[in-house]
């Protein structure tokens, strides 16, 4: 048999998987770009309400912990390049990056990975280990998104804690519930039709 022969399928299999992973990435980015133009301006916090944390989980339910980290670190390279991909309500390029926001969306990498990471290590795909994942990767963003706008808050305004509290995470909570329940209602229902 010629070994050459023999390669020629595990290489297509990886370049396909490539391509597809390639694939992924592009349209992950894309998916959170949308979803930050559904953006509400909320008139006690500089922080609008989005869909990007939506995206953000999704991603991290449906791809590798690589590849839903490259995706989001995709987006904000578009981001941090002027494309406008980020919020309407604020400043486009690297100044969206440094302003009130900048916390939760440096974090989504990162949470979009450990959110993959979890729901795979949770053994399961179904709906409860994709919440308890999805879960633990929106505090993860709102912790991060607390913390960067308590520092500009405490430097620039002198805010204590309970207030950053009260403009960064508990208005959020609510609708970061009903994203997370619908990420992983999402994900486990696209799991599901790919088997099918």
């Amino acid at each position: 048999m010629n070994p050459a022969s023999a390669a020629s399928p595990v290489l297509s299999g990886t370049h396909s998987a490539a391509v597809r992973t390639t694939v992924s990435v592009l349209l992950g980015s894309l998916l959170v770009a949308v979803c930050a133009h559904v953006s509400i301006p909320l008139w006690f916090t500089p922080v609008p309400f989005t869909l990007q944390t939506f995206a953000v989980l999704l991603l991290g339910l449906l791809l590798s912990p690589g590849a839903a980290a490259a995706s989001l670190v995709l987006y904000l390279a578009e981001g941090a390049a002027g494309l406008p991909v980020f919020s309407p309500h604020s400043p486009a390029g690297m100044l969206h990056l440094l302003g009130p926001t900048g916390g939760y969306l440096l974090s989504y990498p990162v949470a979009a990975a450990l959110t993959a990471f979890l729901r795979r290590r949770f053994a399961g795909s179904g709906f409860a280990p994709s919440v308890l994942a999805a879960t633990i990767g929106s505090l993860v963003i709102l912790l991060c998104g607390a913390a960067w706008l308590g520092f500009e808050a405490s430097v620039l305004a002198h805010q204590p804690a309970a207030s950053v509290l009260a403009l960064a995470v508990l208005p959020f909570v609510p609708g970061d519930i009903l994203k997370i329940v619908a990420a992983a209602g999402a994900a486990t229902g696209l799991r599901r039709f790919r088997r099918s």
